[in-house]
């Protein structure tokens, strides 16, 4: 097996990751289908729910999959 080489270095906060501003068209977007989708499950949910459901495909990624907007 190698060796693993450990070189210190002092951390330069200039590199350091400044918090990320999203854009706000993206941001928008979801605030409207969040919106739309909450609008179809007060209205009707049984009647919505394929909608709801089509709606939430967008953003499964950024939800658990057990999330679910009818509850």
């Amino acid at each position: 097996m190698g060796k693993v080489l450990f070189i210190p270095t002092i951390p330069d906060p200039s590199r350091r990751k400044s918090s990320r501003a999203g854009d706000p068209r993206y941001l928008e977007g979801q605030r409207l289908l969040v919106e739309a989708m909450k609008y179809l499950a007060q209205s009707d949910p049984a009647k919505n729910k394929q909608a709801i459901e089509l709606l939430s495909q967008h953003f499964r990624t950024q939800f658990r999959m057990s999330d679910s907007p009818l509850s």
